[in-house]
């Protein structure tokens, strides 16, 4: 993980192999032309209205569900804020509306709360309201995505012990209980726990002003703030589902600010890369034959060129992966190498496994999203096309979100066959327990299968902190590859983030989750 600002976006790699020559011809460059747009500004102007235009509408404001993407990049830290805040640079745990916690035994934690804080409606911020907050997240039946994507579906026992204090206790010991709760959004006691709210209130430096659904979302600045007053008086959100409008609002100085830019509408002067914690990678259903034979999994792993993909493809905002989690994420196992491609020993291990009864002729699905990254289409080609020279039957299905989700999630479809399913995993937390508890467990929320062995290694790697926790973590990711073979890891990606002359502002690792506008200023104020 980078600690200084990431580069400038530079031309493409010029390297393309033989191979690719004509998935490469397949690739168009989109147009830049905007038809009918509205321009992001318009109930405001430059300088005091921060534009900001998305992917896609979030489909909900409500902070329980700010772990998924499209919400948390309006709502966290902007609307409503954690009680304590990883530093995506560098992974440290910073107070926010904590101040302070310590374990008091293996199961518990205590806090201390900062004063002097309301919420937007008036309301004073107190331990009350952080107690109701984690009980609302987490222990209630709103189905919030934290409760399940970070907290595992676990109870907590939460216990006011004074005007700005409490105690936080976890069935099992558990180390990094801080690191969760940097994902729970503070509400006020007397929200909903009944129904999801649409429009929330927190304590952050924004306040949300208007929603109109379909056409925008806009912010006001938060006069009552704790902390340091964000730069922009005001901050509009709009939509557009296609990146190269996204990128020609930037370039005609309709937008500040554009998420998720395709490489070929970016330049030098409209775009900057980044690390954005997502990794891709293929999915392999170990239930299925001749998915169920650890040598096809292994020969498709030897199989994939991931240079070539990452060059080609890519644009070269990639780096070839060996594992699920990038560097910076706690439990990285920097001796990984991503598998050389070797066509002759890969086909040796499904000659070996055809002529024990695997069925390599079965038709194999691979499986990607529409819109998942660039060019994930053309990826899906290669991929295709690569497998195929094993001799094995692969056939791409292009699906939609909905539909993608269907097979990354358990329960997962029966009676479907054998699926590679393309998957690109974005470890928000910094640890890779997150990660193996969702892709890597037998039974995990996104694992089509596991061994006992690694169940067991992870819970014990769970279990530990400090540099044992990080060389635990490294081994299970070390030993995934090993001994189970799930995933054909690909890249590691880099975003690419649309960004006006008019505005600073250094993406990091979290911006494609959280997009915090007081990191903000504009161009020349950048200390201020």
């Amino acid at each position: 993980m980078q600690s200084s600002a990431p580069p400038r976006l530079r031309g493409g790699r010029s390297r393309t192999l033989a191979a690719f020559t004509a998935l490469a011809a397949l690739v168009s460059s989109a147009g830049c032309t905007v038809a009918n747009s509205d321009a992001a500004g318009s109930t405001g102007t430059a300088g005091s209205t921060l534009r900001v235009v998305l992917a896609q509408e979030p489909p909900t404001l409500e902070p329980c569900e700010a772990s998924l993407t499209s919400t948390g990049v309006v709502v966290r830290s902007n609307i409503t804020e954690p009680l304590i805040e990883r530093d995506p640079e560098t992974g440290e745990l910073q107070p926010l509306l904590a101040t302070g916690w310590q374990r008091t035994d293996p199961t518990t934690w205590s806090l201390d709360l900062r004063s002097g804080v309301t919420f937007h409606d008036g309301q004073e911020f107190t331990a009350e309201d952080a107690a109701f907050s984690i009980d609302r997240a987490v222990n209630s039946d709103l189905a919030c995505n934290v409760d399940g994507y970070v907290f595992d579906g676990k109870d907590l026992e939460v216990a006011v012990t004074g005007d700005m204090s409490l105690t936080v206790t976890t069935p099992d010991p558990d180390p990094i209980l801080p690191l969760r709760l940097s994902f729970i959004e503070v509400v006020p006691r007397t929200t909903s726990t009944e129904d999801k709210v649409r429009e929330p209130v927190g304590t952050g430096p924004y306040v949300l002003d208007d929603w109109e659904t379909g056409v925008s979302i806009s912010l006001r600045r938060n006069d009552s703030y704790w902390g340091e007053a964000p730069a922009y008086p005001e901050a509009r959100y709009v939509w557009r589902s296609e990146p190269s409008v996204r990128a020609a609002m930037i370039t005609k100085g309709e937008a500040d600010l554009a998420t998720a830019l395709n490489p070929e509408d970016a330049t030098d002067e409209n775009s900057v890369a980044y690390p954005n914690n997502e990794t891709v990678a293929l999915r392999l259903d170990g239930r299925e034959p001749p998915l169920d034979d650890i040598r096809v999994r292994r020969a498709m792993d030897m199989a994939v060129e991931r240079e070539a993909i990452v060059d080609t493809l890519l644009a070269g905002l990639a780096e070839p992966a060996a594992q699920l989690v990038p560097d910076g994420v706690v439990g990285y196992n920097d001796e990984l190498r991503g598998t050389p491609t070797d066509l002759d020993a890969a086909r040796e291990l499904v000659a070996e496994a055809a002529a024990d009864g695997a069925p390599i002729d079965r038709e194999i699905s691979l499986i990607a999203r529409n819109g998942q990254f660039p060019r994930v289409a053309e990826t899906a080609e290669a991929l295709q096309y690569q497998l195929a020279r094993l001799g094995l039957n692969v056939r791409i299905e292009m699906l939609d979100t909905a539909a993608h989700l269907q097979y990354q999630l358990r329960p997962l479809p029966e009676d479907v066959g054998p699926v590679a399913l393309l998957i690109m995993h974005g470890n928000q937390t910094g640890d890779a327990a997150f990660t193996a508890s969702q892709y890597l467990l037998s039974e995990g929320a996104q694992s089509t299968f596991g061994t006992p062995e690694l169940d067991a290694e992870i819970a014990a790697a769970s279990a530990l902190s400090g540099q044992e926790r990080q060389e635990a973590l490294a081994r299970v990711l070390a030993d995934q590859n090993a001994d189970v073979a799930q995933y054909v890891h690909l890249a590691h990606m880099r975003g690419l983030m649309g960004i006006s002359p008019g505005v600073h502002y250094e993406p990091n690792s979290a911006s494609g989750d959280e997009l915090r506008l007081a990191d903000v200023r504009p161009a020349g104020r950048e200390g201020s």
